[in-house]
């Protein structure tokens, strides 16, 4: 079980659907644009951070501070990269560990919801492609945004995956290189009646820190509803902390776990995340501005498995609406791709 909330990289997901459709490639661009009134806010490029957003994240802070903490400015820079000293690592399941990080001064992250990090090495000479130039990564945090003095990642180390493979690499006492947050969906409390989650391995990260986050207000009425699809029941990260929340939570939260290969003693659904799954369990399209979803795309998988579902994004942009949710008759201004 585990013990403390971490940060999951959004760099692979098995996200499983019924059908392959149609992340840009080169360049990574790890900014997703909201629609509507939120387009603002969240519609540049990690790697172009500029005034706009530094002055939102600190609008962020502020907010955090006079609310909770009276700390006045977050330990993460949103224009550089900052080294963080790593304190210890904890190991999760066969190929995931927790890796927890300082944070100086016992000061909180006041990371915004919903927002991420990026990281790269602190050797410069570390962590390269194969044009020389060094691998820089998203991370979506999921620990408490007040929580003090730590900043957990649970990392899933990948065969193909250069960045989990250097953390890994990392003992106690060095350092990783952050730069932070990039605010991707500014959630806010009772603004959907319904909202949908729908994501599948580490593609959970987005979508459980929207839920610890909304969960926590004592105000809240919207009711949540997770769609998380696995291989098998053992990739399921975070389940005993996604169970807690929804034992705590029963009116306004419900969870459905899915697995593409089930062993036989396991008795809930399986297969892919298809037009039946979605029409049984999301709140339907007529709702209209009553509900949302919000869907987890994964930097390394093949863009039609998004697709399928709700249609590939474009670069930093969140692209036309389509597949399976288009189809259904849901609206752009009702989806929004992590």
């Amino acid at each position: 079980m585990v013990k403390n909330f971490g940060l999951v990289p959004a760099t692979m997901s098995f996200l499983r659907v019924a059908a392959s459709r149609s992340f840009a490639a080169g360049t990574r661009r790890y900014a997703s644009t909201a629609p509507a009134a939120a387009k603002k806010q969240s519609n540049l490029p990690y790697a172009f951070l500029g005034a706009g957003v530094a002055g939102m994240g600190a609008y962020f802070y502020m907010d955090y501070s006079t609310k909770a903490l009276k700390q006045e400015k977050s330990p993460f820079d949103p224009e550089n990269f900052i080294d963080f000293k790593l304190k210890k690592v904890i190991p999760y399941n066969h190929n995931t560990s927790q890796f927890v990080f300082e944070l100086p001064n016992n000061d909180a992250s006041l990371l915004p919801v919903a927002s991420c990090v990026v990281v790269k090495s602190s050797d410069p000479d570390a962590l390269k492609d194969a044009k020389g130039r060094p691998i820089i990564r998203p991370y979506t945090p999921i620990s408490a945004p007040d929580h003090k003095g730590e900043l957990t990642f649970l990392i899933k180390q990948y065969e193909a995956g250069n960045a989990s493979k250097h953390i890994f690499g990392l003992k106690e006492g060095d350092t990783l290189a952050i730069k932070g947050p990039i605010v991707k969906f500014p959630y806010k409390a009772n603004e959907f009646d319904q909202v949908a989650l729908i994501g599948g391995g580490t593609g959970i990260t987005p979508l459980y820190q929207v839920l610890t986050h909304a969960l926590a207000d004592k105000s809240n009425k919207t009711k949540f509803k997770l769609l998380f699809s696995n291989v098998t029941e053992e990739d399921i990260l975070l389940r005993a902390n996604l169970d807690a929340l929804q034992k705590k939570f029963p009116d306004t939260l419900d969870i459905v776990y899915l697995l593409d290969k089930p062993q036989d003693s396991w008795t809930g659904p399986s297969g892919f995340i298809d037009a039946d799954v979605i029409q049984q369990h999301v709140a339907p399209a007529s709702l209209n501005e009553k509900v949302k979803i919000f869907i987890c795309g994964a930097f390394l998988l093949p863009p039609g498995q998004v697709a399928a579902i709700a249609g590939k994004k474009a670069g930093m942009k969140q692209g036309e609406l389509g597949g399976i949710l288009k189809e259904l008759g849901y609206t752009e201004e009702q989806v929004f791709k992590f």
